[in-house]
């Protein structure tokens, strides 16, 4: 075997050989059961990864006579080369010839079925064939189109009429033998009318009709018997009507009857006998929309031809055991219903269903061997559903799986054997990256080397210049920390960004769950969190100050200092506390790539929503406010003060102020708004992209951390002056020790004369 390593999207290949051990597994299990040679080349690929972090190991080739690629591997197409998973049906062309983009569109299930079965139609004459028809209405051939005419009843036309279109008019009431005359009709749409009332005999007569369109009415009851007459139709079209019960007897008579939508009703139960009882050809039954809430095990007993079942966006929260067993399905949809638990052996007997869909249902526990009998299945849809217990043992069974789609995109990782797994991203991480955005991938290293440099620099140049107010000083210092803490943060999310380059879906479960990522995320937040004391504090502390400069209380050394430390323990206990609840918290960190908890959802934990609502919501917004406050405060003290003087030179002094001042909340708040939005939103469910999040935390979170030191220290008027008088000293000490040097140089050349 060749392993080749594809730098770039040139296709350009470097090749290395790798002595083959054993024999190599052939047929379609050999993608599934993962023989010890494959993995021993995957070894390899790791290896060889682990020296090359940019060009990573995308690609093999393998030998012609060979059956299968590696697990984790689909090949290009009819080339000699496999791909990895994650770079086919990524929108990027990979294969040289493009067969990685080729055949990505899930059309498994029902959009197969329905073209299969649609007929080609055949091509009619246009001129009008019938002699009655209303003028205001259109004719082609044998059909009628009165489409939104305003009619309040059914217009009298030819008997040989075959499609009758009265979709969109105000016809409320269907009177017995009203299509009596019609043997010929084949399609009739009644749609968009406002239809109330369907008499038992509205449809005698019509032996021959295919398609019946009501929907969009305002149908409340089936009576029993309606559509008997009905023998050799095979549409039945009932959506978006106020259907609440269907009886035993409502669709007797459908013995020919392949398609029956039920859309958006209000449909509460099914009868209590076989829905199919009455319905032996029944082929398609979509139901999406209703108030079902439980499955029983007789509800579709005969319904043994049934291929397709939608029972998406319902209210079911049980389902019997044997439910679907004597089905034959090919397209099974449970999705958004209220499912806490699935029986191990419900899709036991399906081992023709294609495509299953069980998003956006509260289960909190999925069985290993849940999937085992569906071996011919196609597409598996799991969104918006938390799998703790992922293992690839759930997926390994489908052998036939080609497209999945999860909640998390890291879950691809625990289904190799799967060509196309969605999401791709989650809109900070990516298959390939922790952070999915170039720029991101970038500029984490330019706002960390910014944050660190620059709170270093102001902590080598506070410990070289003397200032007056050492308190101050000491504040600065400790906010300079908290701040570098932020930097060192970014540092290793760039850090670990390069580590899983090209591979990180391979990493994304284990690296969110791992303590480095839990620690990561608590140095993020003890920086956070003490640096918003930090502010508040030397805010408040310069507010009594200026607001009432004459107070004898005032902070000395020993005060401020239990301040700092009271500040720096009480962060470092917030960042903490997580560890020490994990049944409350969960994996409070870890809920995204880059550790950092701002975005809620419903699966999150009670305790850990109410503890960063506390936080974002409670502690830091109460502080902006309290520094929003007292800017406001001491501003508006100053300009008093200097009202009373009235010189000009007071007045351009406010105006430095006030600027000053503005900067200040002006970052506070471009920091901190966006954040309390973002929190506020996902407390309310409201769906955002994690692309925002990742921009929030890269780039506006350390805001603050990055200006503070331009902000508290180097643009200071103060700090400038004593820097220069500093400078200068030093400059004056270097030259009168170079004027005594020169001297002593003299006076020893004079003393050898």
């Amino acid at each position: 075997m060749r392993v080749c390593l594809r730098r770039g999207a040139a296709p350009r290949w470097r090749c290395q050989r790798i002595q083959q051990r054993g024999e190599r597994a052939s047929g379609p299990t050999a993608r599934i059961n993962a023989p010890a040679e494959h993995m021993e080349h995957l070894f390899v690929l790791a290896s060889l990864s682990a020296f090359i972090p940019v060009a990573e190991s995308t690609a093999i080739q393998f030998h012609p006579d060979a059956d299968a690629c590696p697990l984790g591997f689909f090949p290009c197409g009819n080339l000699t080369i496999c791909l990895l998973q994650l770079f086919h049906c990524n929108g990027n062309v990979d294969c040289d010839n493009g067969a990685d983009e080729e055949n990505c569109v899930d059309d498994n299930g029902w959009p197969q079925l329905f073209n299969s079965f649609m007929k080609t139609k055949t091509e009619e004459p246009k001129e009008c064939l019938l002699d009655v028809y209303p003028e205001q209405c259109t004719c082609e051939s044998r059909k009628i189109l009165c489409i939104q005419k305003d009619l309040e009843a059914v217009p009298a036309v030819s008997s040989n009429v075959t499609v009758l279109d009265l979709q969109g008019n105000r016809i409320q009431t269907l009177p017995a033998g009203l299509f009596i005359r019609y043997k010929n009709l084949v399609n009739l749409m009644l749609q968009n009318n406002g239809i109330v009332n369907i008499s038992n005999q509205a449809f005698s007569g019509l032996e021959n009709l295919k398609k019946l369109f009501l929907h969009h009415n305002q149908i409340e009851v089936l009576k029993p018997g309606v559509f008997k007459e009905l023998k050799s139709l095979d549409w039945l079209i009932l959506d978006n009507n106020r259907i609440s019960t269907i009886h035993q007897k409502s669709f007797t008579g459908l013995q020919s009857l392949f398609f029956l939508s039920l859309l958006n009703n209000s449909v509460r139960s099914l009868p209590r006998e076989s829905f199919c009882e009455e319905l032996p050809r029944l082929n398609w039954l979509d139901m999406e929309g209703n108030q079902i809430q439980y499955l029983r095990s007789k509800d579709f007993q005969e319904c043994t031809i049934m291929t397709v079942l939608i029972l998406r966006r319902n209210q079911i929260r049980g389902i019997e055991r044997d439910v679907f067993s004597r089905m034959r399905l090919i397209e099974l949809d449970l999705s958004m219903n209220q499912i806490k638990d699935l029986l191990p052996s419900l899709f036991r007997n399906q081992q023709s269903l294609k495509q299953l869909n069980i998003s956006h249902n509260p289960l909190a526990h999925i069985n290993d061997t849940q999937f085992d009998g569906l071996i011919n299945l196609h597409s598996l849809s799991m969104e918006g559903i938390e799998i703790p217990n992922i293992h690839n043992r759930m997926f390994r069974k489908m052998e036939n799986l080609s497209h999945i789609y999860f909640k998390k995109f890291e879950y691809c990782g625990f289904s190799p054997n799967v060509r196309s797994c969605k999401p791709n991203t989650d809109g900070i991480s990516s298959f390939e990256n922790l952070l999915a955005n170039i720029i991101l991938r970038v500029f984490v290293w330019v706002v960390a080397c910014i944050t660190c440099f620059g709170n270093v620099f102001v902590i080598c140049l506070r410990s070289c210049v003397v200032s007056e107010n050492r308190h101050h000083t000491m504040s600065i210092m400790a906010l300079c920390c908290a701040d570098c803490l932020m930097g060192i943060y970014l540092f290793f999310i760039g850090t670990y960004d390069i580590r899983y380059c090209g591979e990180y879906n391979r990493h994304a479960q284990e690296w969110m769950e791992s303590m480095q990522c839990q620690l990561i995320g608590s140095l993020a937040m003890l920086s956070t969190e003490v640096s918003v004391m930090l502010l508040t504090y030397m805010t408040v502390e310069k507010y009594l100050c200026i607001v009432f400069p004459f107070s004898p209380h005032r902070a000395g050394k020993k005060q401020t200092l239990f301040i700092l430390i009271t500040i720096w323990v009480l962060g470092f206990i917030i960042a903490v506390v997580p560890f020490f609840y994990k049944d409350s918290f969960g994996n409070y960190y870890g809920r995204n790539g880059v550790c950092f908890p701002l975005n809620s959802d419903q699966t999150e934990k009670l305790g850990a929503s109410i503890y960063s609502t506390s936080i974002f919501l409670g502690l830091n917004l109460v502080a902006f406010v309290a520094i929003v406050f007292s800017y406001t405060t001491m501003f508006y003290s100053i300009r008093k003060t200097g009202a009373k003087t009235g010189e000009r030179s007071v007045y351009q002094r406010e105006v430095a102020i006030a600027k000053r001042f503005f900067f200040i909340v002006f970052t506070d708040a471009l920091c901190w708004i966006p954040i309390f939005l973002l929190k506020l939103l996902s407390l309310l469910r409201v769906e955002f992209p994690g692309t925002i999040t990742s921009w929030v935390v890269i780039f506006i979170l350390p805001i603050n951390s990055a200006l503070n030191p331009i902000l508290y220290t180097i643009t200071t008027a103060a700090f400038q002056e004593k820097l220069k008088h500093c400078l200068k000293a030093k400059w004056q000490q270097s030259t009168l020790r170079d004027s005594r040097h020169s001297m002593a140089m003299v006076s020893t050349h004079t003393t050898a004369e």
